[in-house]
């Protein structure tokens, strides 16, 4: 049978998930889905004018990501989420239904976040929201199943500090 495994590359805006995450599933031959693209157009019109996410607009969010994560056929997974709150990552938790889930949590600096965060081009999330995903992030160092990798130097950096995690 295939690696029934999923990762959730976690962390705030600007911490590279996206890129991290697709690095890490072509690395590990596993399918990738990126969880921005589950938001609703309500959300994503909030954040594009700074207004930070609740928790009502976050869960329809997860459970759209959670039954991706049930749905996938067997063989591993890599998926983006900012997964910022316990109870977050352990709704994703409840839908993984057999399968090993674990998160990666990628961190570093507020000024590495601000600084990477100025520099995207064409992203919904503005950079002045980063000091809210700061204040709701609840660090998830000592959770079961979680992977912690600083963001510091290059993306190629960065992968291979989390392949060196997950594979250790």
């Amino acid at each position: 049978m295939k690696d029934s495994t999923v990762y959730v590359v976690m962390g705030v805006s600007g911490s590279g998930k996206t890129s991290v995450g697709r690095a890490v599933a072509q690395a590990l031959g596993y399918g990738f889905i990126e969880g921005d693209s589950f938001h609703p157009p309500a959300n994503i019109e909030k954040m594009s004018h700074g207004i930070p996410l609740e928790d009502a607009d976050r869960f329809p969010w997860l459970d759209r990501i959670g039954e991706q994560i049930r749905q996938s056929p067997p063989g591993g997974l890599v998926v983006t989420c900012s997964s910022l709150k316990r109870i977050y990552r352990d709704r994703l938790r409840g839908f993984a239904e057999g399968r090993r889930l674990f998160f990666i949590f990628l961190h570093g600096s507020e000024a590495l976040l601000a600084e990477r965060m100025a520099r995207r081009k064409g992203h919904f999330m503005p950079a002045s929201l980063l000091r809210s995903q700061l204040e709701t992030l609840e660090d998830p160092t000592g959770e079961p199943d979680v992977v912690s990798v600083d963001i510091a130097g290059s993306t190629e950096d960065v992968v291979a500090r989390t392949l060196k995690a997950i594979t250790a």
